[in-house]
C-alpha cells in the first residue's frame, strides 16, 4: 500500500488564495489611493480659500459655466493663483519699495497689544520652518524617555542657547519627540548631549518608522525581519 506523501505542504482553498490576492491589492492600491485622496482634499481646501477672493469674471468655473451652461469644478486653479500672487508678493518684498511698505505694515501691527504677540510668535516660527539656508532638524537621535532604560526616537532641532543654557550645568540640545502615529504633536526636551545617541537613519526614514509604530524600518527592513535578524544575532 503506497502512502500518501506528508512532505508537499497543503493545498490552499480558494478563500485563502482571494484573501491573499485581495491583501496584496490593497497593499498596492492603498499607497496611492490615499496619496490621490490627499492631494486632492489639500487642493480643495486651497480652492475654498482662495477662490472667494477671484472676480467673477476672472473666475474659469463661472466663466465656462456662463458660456456653456455646464457647471464644472475646476480643481487646482486657487492652487495657481496662491502661487502666483505668492510670487508676486515675495518679488515686491525683494525690493525696496516692497520693504518700506512692509516696515510700515509690521509697525502698525506691532503697535496692537495682542495682534503683536500673536504676529510675533507666528513670524518667528514661518521665519525658522521656511529658512532655506538650514534643515529643519539636523539628526535622528535615540533619548531614554519616559525613564531610564526606554528608548524613544527624537530630533535633534539645534543647541540649548540663552537662559536655557546659562541655567544648566550640562551642555544641552533640544530634541522634539514626536508621538505615533502622528509625528506632528510632541514635545520639546532639552537634554544633555552626553545622553542623546545620534541615530545613523536618516530624519526621513525616522518619520516612517514613527509613523508606522514601529513597522517600517528603514532600507525596506520591516520589523519581523529586524526581531528575525535580532534573534539570529543572539543565537550566534
Amino acid at each position: 500500500m503506497k502512502l500518501p506523501n506528508t512532505d508537499q505542504p497543503p493545498r490552499r482553498g480558494i478563500f485563502a488564495s482571494l484573501r491573499s490576492n485581495f491583501l496584496t491589492g490593497l497593499i498596492v492600491i492603498a499607497p496611492i489611493g490615499i496619496t490621490i485622496w490627499l492631494i486632492w482634499t489639500l487642493t480643495g481646501w486651497i480652492d475654498s480659500w482662495v477662490l472667494p477672493f477671484i472676480p467673477a469674471r476672472y473666475n474659469p468655473s463661472l466663466l465656462i459655466a456662463e458660456w456653456t451652461g455646464i457647471n464644472i469644478n475646476i480643481r487646482g486653479i486657487g492652487v495657481v493663483t496662491f502661487f502666483l500672487f505668492t510670487m508676486l508678493v515675495g518679488w515686491i518684498a525683494k525690493g525696496l519699495i516692497g520693504r518700506s511698505m512692509i516696515r510700515w505694515a509690521e509697525s502698525l501691527v506691532l503697535s496692537i497689544p495682542v495682534v503683536r504677540s500673536v504676529y510675533s510668535g507666528l513670524k518667528q516660527i514661518a521665519e525658522t520652518v521656511l529658512k532655506q539656508d538650514q534643515q529643519n532638524f539636523e539628526r535622528a537621535c535615540l533619548i531614554e524617555y519616559p525613564r531610564k532604560g526606554i528608548w524613544a526616537i527624537a530630533f535633534i532641532s539645534t543647541n540649548a542657547k540663552g537662559e536655557i543654557q546659562a541655567k544648566t550645568e550640562d551642555d544641552c540640545v533640544s530634541v522634539f519627540m514626536p508621538t505615533t502615529p502622528n509625528p506632528t504633536s510632541g514635545f520639546l526636551l532639552f537634554v544633555p548631549r552626553k545622553d542623546v545617541l545620534v541615530l545613523d537613519m536618516s530624519v526621513e526614514d525616522s518619520a516612517k518608522l514613527i509613523i508606522s509604530a514601529g513597522l517600517v524600518y528603514p532600507n525596506g527592513q520591516d520589523a519581523k525581519k529586524a526581531v528575525e535578524t535580532q534573534v539570529k544575532t543572539a543565537a550566534e
